[in-house]
């Protein structure tokens, strides 16, 4: 897998919902500001909802715009089989039901990133996985659960 285009492609989701956000955020806050909505009697909360709503769709306009940030920032660098885990690895789990991949990052956790022809979920450090992956190396189990319990999963390949 291309780390490189699977990083490139979680930058363009966080951008394409940071458009999104942006454009919400100024519509509310049009909304609030709007002749229309102005209060027609003191139980009327249309505007102020409607800034609250705004305030609220900024705020998070904010945070996507650090992940977008912190991911730029993050340096690609190859893991062998001695390296542990860290920010920036493709960790690949394998268990008797087949093989994972995961891109560990620092933001979106849950995400799908894609490289044209395979994909991996990004994990961050914060995650219950996360705190299983981060420090690991190569060839060692994590236990992950199941249906059935704590299933292992060994790291199969850190890239």
């Amino acid at each position: 897998m291309d780390k490189r285009a699977l990083i490139q492609s979680v930058i363009a989701q966080l951008e394409a919902e940071l458009a999104l956000q942006t454009s919400a955020a100024h519509g509310s806050r049009a909304e609030a500001t709007d002749e229309e909505s102005r209060a027609e009697d003191k139980y009327d909360m249309r505007s102020q909802s409607a800034a609250y709503l705004a305030q609220g769709q900024a705020r998070m306009a904010t945070e996507i715009s650090a992940a977008i940030q912190a991911w730029k920032n993050l340096v690609i660098q190859p893991f062998g089989p001695d390296d542990a885990a860290a920010a920036g690895a493709l960790v690949t789990l394998e268990s008797k039901s087949g093989r994972a991949s995961y891109l560990l990052g620092p933001h979106s956790g849950g995400r799908e990133a894609h490289d044209g022809s395979q994909s991996a979920t990004v994990v961050t450090a914060s995650s219950p996985l996360g705190r299983q992956l981060f420090g690991r190396r190569q060839g060692e189990t994590v236990l992950l659960p199941d249906r059935k319990g704590p299933a292992p999963q060994r790291i199969a390949a850190l890239a």
